[in-house]
């Protein structure tokens, strides 16, 4: 038992391969697998199932990591993404802004540009007015717009538009005027026909689609189709500004009058901008004024011009003496000549 007990503690020399052969064996499996690898691609397909093994192993293992990163991060920066999606939804706000007082700016820079293009010739300055509020109905046809005497403007200033005449203004506040329509019932234009020049008067229907020429004979040479432009008179408009088109001309052998409508070339229905207009005095074409039968206007510059020179007469030139026969100086002679051309040969 002792001995027993004296060699157990001792490794046994038999037991396991020895290192050369655990080697070799080492050595041929390599070998093998290069040649399974070269021909097979074996070390691909193996790395394949591997990675495919282990990948859900990695998932769980740094699930926990990527998991608390983002709570952290969705934690940390929760008020930083409020203050951006403010700020982006401020900018989404300003540029849709921005965006529809584009089209508002493109919109009304268009009509300028055809307000700008009506003006006649006569005009010295003009100023836009917004429409702000609006009354049509069959006893008043009138506008209120965002212009006043702080602007400049005055009683009875001609309005239009791009197409035609609108109206006038008729009460005149600081920041405010109202305009009354060509086709309110209790205005009058002074018109003429522009084919023939025959002057007129179109007066307001209560109807914006209308006005009415009450005061043509019926044999008047009018038309359908005939444009109708302002005259000059009444000391508002000058002439040659187009007002409207005759729609309707009916004529009866027992009416002395005719019955004659036109159609304005304003849109007084869907007008949102109008045009103030001031007049030069000096132009010929610009619009007098009259009060009582007397002109309020007018140019005192102008004087009669002189008479011209008196021609003068020049003395008309001497006239020449043709030869005359010579007459005897004997007395009878003439006598005996008379008596001898009127015997008988």
């Amino acid at each position: 038992m002792a001995g027993f007990a004296t060699g157990s503690g001792r490794p046994l020399q038999g037991r396991g391969g020895s290192p050369g052969f655990r080697f070799a064996l080492f050595a041929i499996a390599s070998v093998a697998i290069m040649i399974l690898d070269q021909r097979f691609n074996w070390l691909e397909r193996a790395h394949y199932l591997l990675q495919a093994t282990t990948y859900p192993v990695e998932i769980a293992v740094s699930s926990p990591v990527t998991a608390w990163d983002w709570v952290r991060k969705s934690f940390a920066s929760r008020d930083v993404l409020e203050a951006r999606n403010e700020r982006l939804r401020s900018r989404l706000r300003g540029l849709e802004v921005r965006s529809m007082r584009y089209e508002a700016l493109a919109r009304e820079n268009a009509a300028l540009i055809g307000l700008r293009s009506a003006l006649p010739p006569v005009a010295q300055r003009w100023l836009p007015a917004g429409i702000v509020n609006i009354q049509l109905d069959s006893l008043r046809q009138r506008v209120l717009i965002d212009r006043g005497s702080e602007n400049g403007v005055t009683r009875s200033q001609a309005v239009l538009d791009d197409r035609g005449v609108v109206g006038q203004t008729m009460y005149v506040g600081p920041w405010s005027a109202e305009v009354i329509l060509i086709t309110d019932p209790a205005h009058a234009l002074p018109v003429e026909i522009q084919r023939t020049g025959l002057r007129t008067i179109a007066v307001g229907t209560g109807n914006s689609n209308s006005l009415a020429l009450p005061y043509l004979p019926a044999n008047a040479d009018i038309r359908v189709g005939d444009v109708l432009v302002t005259s000059g008179l009444g000391g508002v408009f000058p002439p040659g500004y187009p007002v409207a088109r005759v729609t309707q001309v009916h004529k009866d052998a027992v009416q002395p009058l005719a019955h004659v409508r036109a159609a304005p070339f304003a849109h007084l229905q869907t007008d949102s901008e109008v045009m103030l207009i001031w007049f030069r005095h000096d132009s010929p074409a610009a619009p007098l004024k009259e009060r009582n039968g007397e002109l309020i206007t007018g140019d005192r510059s102008i004087r009669p011009l002189p008479a011209p020179a008196k021609p003068v007469q020049r003395p008309a030139p001497p006239k020449t003496l043709s030869a005359a026969p010579k007459v005897s100086a004997r007395p009878g002679a003439g006598k005996a000549a008379a008596a001898g051309a009127k015997s008988p040969t």
